[in-house]
């Protein structure tokens, strides 16, 4: 699936960036191109792969290049203001060639939660391909800020693009771990897992070819129905031919079938019900997809199917499609399983009831600043009637 990346604030930029380096490291040739978009300078300045010229720098007008400060509602300003800069940078992007753009942006901070949202919209009413969206939730112990954030953008970012795959920090933090370690990690989870699924349509270097291939129709096809996407991911060390080992001893790796066939299945359980990149129950899944990767000899065909007819109990849908990704250099096996349209989802759910908290506090605190205002006023007029 050949992708337009737009990564929208520190992580959205941060993530694309990782992306364009699995891709150059894998050679799986899914990102078409990519394009940065921030408010603020040193952001832009620590990107390694995302060139100079793909590099939009918002809102110079307003905030200076010194970002918005995790103000969404000024990220969302900005971004409307500035959307001319941003389209001339898409601009350069062959648009033709590509299959949808996705838009990468955290949800806990002002420019991408603010302006992701606004991009999608803009791209929509502009392009026919899909505008899909990867938004990051943070995790709750990031502060009330973030979170408010979040709420207030996840719901509009969800209206404007074509389906939002959705990854939650919470889940993916590890107590004791530095800032700059844990986001590390999670944008490694982040690009491997979403990689996996975006790249096992494409052509690998090495000429391997799928025996069932995933082409971009089954992604766009299990992405239709819109609403909100999770993807789980489970992988298990072999021995393969095309690894070091094989190829210093010249053999070939001699798979047994029946042992074969129970990874596979075990592997999409192991993905499906396993830690998802946004917990929810996997019951209230509309459509999904399955995607083992690995070395050929490995990716068994009978194992991949009951895998299939597995995941269609568990979900309760008939819309469960699936196929191979031959990784011949792999030294393990891998399934990845999207869940596209999960209706069922805890966090979700907390976020609305921040959001509703938020507005009642701060109509509570507005009306509270008023009377208090009142009441200055009317300290006022009987100090002046004194003197």
């Amino acid at each position: 699936m050949k992708l337009a990346l737009i990564g929208f604030g520190q992580a959205g930029g941060k993530i694309v960036d990782r992306f364009l380096a699995y891709d150059a490291d894998r050679r799986s040739s899914f990102v078409a191109d990519a394009v940065a978009v921030n408010t603020a300078a040193a952001d832009l300045a620590g990107l390694e792969r995302i060139p100079e010229e793909k590099q939009v720098l918002i809102g110079q007008s307003r905030v200076r290049g010194h970002g918005v400060g995790a103000d969404n509602e000024l990220g969302a300003e900005i971004a409307s203001a500035d959307i001319d800069e941003i389209q001339a940078a898409i601009d350069s992007i062959p648009v033709h060639e590509i299959d949808a753009f996705l838009i990468v942006a955290g949800l806990g901070g002002g420019t991408g939660s603010g302006g992701a949202p606004v991009l999608a919209k803009h791209l929509k009413y502009l392009y026919t391909v899909p505008v899909y969206g990867l938004g990051v939730l943070p995790a709750t112990d990031e502060g009330g800020i973030y979170t408010l954030n979040a709420a207030r953008s996840f719901q509009t970012f969800v209206d404007e693009v074509d389906n939002l795959l959705v990854f939650d920090n919470d889940v993916w933090r590890r107590a004791g771990e530095s800032m700059e370690g844990g986001y590390a990690a999670i944008n490694r989870e982040i690009v491997e897992r979403f990689g996996v699924l975006f790249g096992a349509g494409e052509v690998h270097e090495t000429g391997a070819v799928a025996e069932s291939v995933v082409d971009a129709s089954e992604v766009i096809n299990t992405l239709s129905g819109g609403g909100v996407s999770t993807v789980g991911y489970a992988t298990e060390t072999v021995e393969s031919s095309g690894s070091l080992l094989g190829k210093l001893t010249g053999s070939e790796s001699v798979t047994d079938g029946a042992a074969a066939t129970n990874r596979m299945t075990s592997l999409v359980r192991k993905a499906t019900l396993g830690r998802l990149t946004l917990p929810c129950s996997v019951d209230s899944t509309d459509r999904s997809l399955v995607v083992v990767s690995g070395p050929s000899e490995h990716l068994d065909r009978k194992g991949i199917e009951r895998g299939r007819s597995w995941l269609e109990d568990e979900t309760g849908s008939m819309e469960v499609r699936g196929g191979d990704y031959p990784r011949p250099t792999d030294d393990t096996v891998g399934a990845t399983v999207l869940c596209s349209g999960v209706t069922d989802v805890s966090r979700i759910d907390q976020l609305q009831q921040v959001a509703i908290e938020t507005q009642d506090r701060v109509a509570e605190i507005d009306a509270a600043s008023t009377d208090q205002l009142d009441a200055l006023v009317d300290t006022g007029g009987e100090l002046n009637a004194l003197f």
